[in-house]
């Protein structure tokens, strides 16, 4: 459909492109900004005066717990939660039943997210098989069914020498390896970063050094297998400097934070409540500075919500017996809005964290707003504010942020031109 969109504030991060200016969709695809193409005629027109035009949000990690985790949530409805959250792209995590290490649960993943039509979706393959950490997963025939990148989770392969093959063995193919580093011994029967916040509630700590002596690892083995890599939801201001110390030596490697890490500390556990269970888990405030810096120079150059919907019984137990995980996708681009209303971040660079930088770390075709680019982009009011919990699509309920009211509102996303939610 032919689709005018009227006075927005179109911005760009990628061109860094800032104006207010109409925009034409035509075949799927942007036609034009500020000026029609010859010949276009809009079948439909929306008034986006006063409103702001991005790149659709793209999402590095949303579980969406199809197929096996049904009670957690579905394709259908994880994806119009990401879609209310403004998250036209998403990645979802091999951690399924059957894992995701076959091409079969890759094409079935595909095809239902094409049916439900809400988002794209970008499955991340199983780098072992069963994600056991042993034997290497088909990489080459699940790349070939949809896979854009291959990650093993928290789950530590036992051997590093085969780790170190399974990188060399991507490498050869130009496949990028996810990490989420964080040493399995250091963490091991741990709930809560490893601090007074613990020690005064009595429950086992993950020390920082879990993920320092585990990313340091990484980064080593990426080094002598030339292997591109992307390192997922880091939680501590050493690891951050590590990955700064990686890139400026060349090394082709990324990274992500999950958003509620830029918001939440540790001390948020002080009632016990397990809607702040998490793994790697909530730390300090000097850490959630140090992240928030990185985030600003550019070291992380990717929010993602790191999205776990969960059944109400799943938080229902006492604290170290409930299942660990946030649902929050649907509040993805307002709880980001926060960095932006606490001064850390201009607009412009949000975007980019959200769009074009998470796009960018995974060779994804998406994150950018210009003619002849898909028409993938959110229509959000930057002076409204959102009620969270307000509408919810998600089947997790397991979210903190329920309740508080939060900085902007979004109006329209659009997904290959069609409007896949509309506020």
């Amino acid at each position: 459909m032919r689709t005018h969109i009227l006075g927005a504030r179109v911005i760009d991060p990628a061109s860094g492109l800032d104006q207010v200016a109409d925009l034409y969709i035509q075949d799927a695809k942007i036609a034009g900004i500020g000026q029609a193409p010859a010949g276009f005629v809009a079948e439909r027109t929306l008034d986006a005066q006063g409103l702001v035009a991005a790149p659709g949000l793209v999402d590095l990690s949303v579980a969406l717990r199809e197929p096996g985790y049904s009670r957690k949530g579905s394709i259908a409805s994880e994806t119009l939660a990401a879609a209310a959250g403004g998250v036209t792209s998403l990645c979802c995590p091999p951690l399924t039943k059957p894992i995701l290490d076959t091409s079969a649960v890759a094409e079935l993943i595909l095809d239902r997210a094409r049916e439900a039509g809400h988002t794209k979706v970008f499955p991340i393959g199983a780098l072992s098989k069963g994600l056991a950490g042993e034997q290497l997963a088909e990489l080459v025939a699940l790349r070939d069914a949809g896979c854009v990148a291959f990650g093993n989770g928290l789950t530590q392969f036992d051997n590093n020498r085969t780790l170190r093959r399974a990188l060399e063995y991507a490498a050869t193919f130009d496949l990028t390896v996810v990490f989420h580093s964080q040493d399995r011994a250091l963490a091991e029967g741990g709930l809560a970063h490893e601090g007074p916040t613990a020690s005064f509630l009595g429950l086992a700590g993950i020390p920082e050094s879990a993920e320092t002596v585990a990313l340091a690892r990484d980064l080593l083995l990426v080094e002598q297998a030339g292997v591109r890599a992307h390192f997922s939801q880091l939680t501590s201001a050493r690891g951050a400097e590590l990955i700064a110390q990686a890139q400026a030596r060349g090394l082709p490697v990324t990274a992500d934070v999950a958003l509620y890490q830029l918001i939440l500390t540790d001390e948020a556990l002080i009632d016990f409540s397990s809607l702040y269970h998490v793994q790697p888990p909530l730390r300090s405030a000097a850490d959630r500075e140090g992240l928030r810096q990185a985030l600003k120079d550019g070291v992380i150059g990717a929010i993602a919500s790191h999205h776990q919907p969960h059944e109400p019984d799943a938080k229902l137990a006492p604290f170290a017996a409930t299942e660990p995980g946030i649902s929050s996708v649907e509040l993805l681009l307002p709880l980001a809005m926060t960095l932006v209303q606490d001064g850390l971040l201009d607009l412009p660079t949000l975007l980019a964290r959200l769009s074009h930088g998470p796009a960018q770390a995974l060779h994804l075709p998406a994150g950018q707003l210009a003619v002849g680019q898909p028409a993938d982009l959110l229509l959000f009011d930057a002076a409204a504010s959102t009620l969270a919990g307000e509408t919810w699509y998600s089947r997790g309920q397991n979210c903190p942020f329920i309740g508080h009211c939060l900085p902007a509102a979004v109006r329209y996303t659009l997904v290959d031109g069609h409007i896949s939610y509309q506020a």
